[in-house]
């Protein structure tokens, strides 16, 4: 058996019931370092720990994979919910495998901020930077969803200096592509442990360097009264 599970936001207490049951039951338990520091404490001592970086993580799936066709119980652990930011992971879980593996998903970090945040999901679009690939599409989307005059919740990119793409950059993309400087965002930090926000507009955040544990809102603007038709006039 083998199944990959959202662990949370960072705090081991957002870890479904299932999940902690799945892990307590486990012989071997994967994922990258700080993910499975959040559940540290669930593991059984007996369980075979495999931890992975960016660099060697295919190798270490493939380590996982063989436990699992030996026939041990697999717990591959993901950061908040499989399918906000993990898709490309479970993607390389399910080659090293060799088939398609079952998920439980797990609470996110966008969840978390728009209960902080007290913004509706149908109101919102969410998206993510936290992935390998091109971001030009993500990036152009996201200037239309806020052109559509919706909030977004956004996911930055931290990984290194090259393609990186962190809320300050974000802010100052959106001023380039015609986004009103003015524009309402906030930036969270470390949810559901030592959070910190931040309250302040596209042209406060471009100046302003966070941590890679940050997620984004952007809160949509009313129209200008300059853009908005008046009424007709009587005849």
């Amino acid at each position: 058996m083998i199944i990959c599970i959202g662990a949370g936001p960072g705090d081991v207490g957002y870890l479904t019931q299932r999940g902690a049951e799945l892990i307590r039951d486990a012989d071997v338990v994967a994922g990258f370092e700080a993910v499975l520091n959040v559940v540290r404490s669930l593991i059984p001592d007996t369980a075979r720990v495999i931890s992975m970086g960016y660099r060697d993580q295919v190798e270490q799936l493939d380590k996982v994979a063989v436990e699992h066709h030996a026939g041990k119980k697999c717990v591959v652990v993901f950061m908040g919910d499989i399918h906000f930011s993990g898709f490309q992971y479970l993607e390389r879980v399910e080659r090293a495998c060799g088939h398609p593996v079952e998920s439980l998903p797990g609470i996110s970090s966008a969840q978390i901020l728009a209960s902080r945040a007290k913004v509706c999901f149908d109101e919102t679009t969410f998206i993510t930077f936290h992935r390998r690939g091109d971001l030009e599409p993500f990036k152009r989307h996201l200037v239309h969803v806020l052109q559509d005059q919706r909030n977004a919740i956004v996911i930055p990119c931290p990984w290194d200096a090259a393609r990186s793409f962190m809320p300050w950059h974000i802010a100052k993309y959106l001023i380039e592509q015609g986004i009103p400087a003015s524009q309402p965002v906030e930036v969270w930090e470390n949810l559901t442990r030592n959070e910190a926000e931040w309250h302040g507009t596209l042209a406060e955040c471009a100046e302003r360097e966070v941590s890679d544990m940050s997620i984004m809102l952007i809160r949509t603007m009313a129209p200008m009264a300059s853009q908005i038709e008046p009424p007709p006039v009587p005849a």
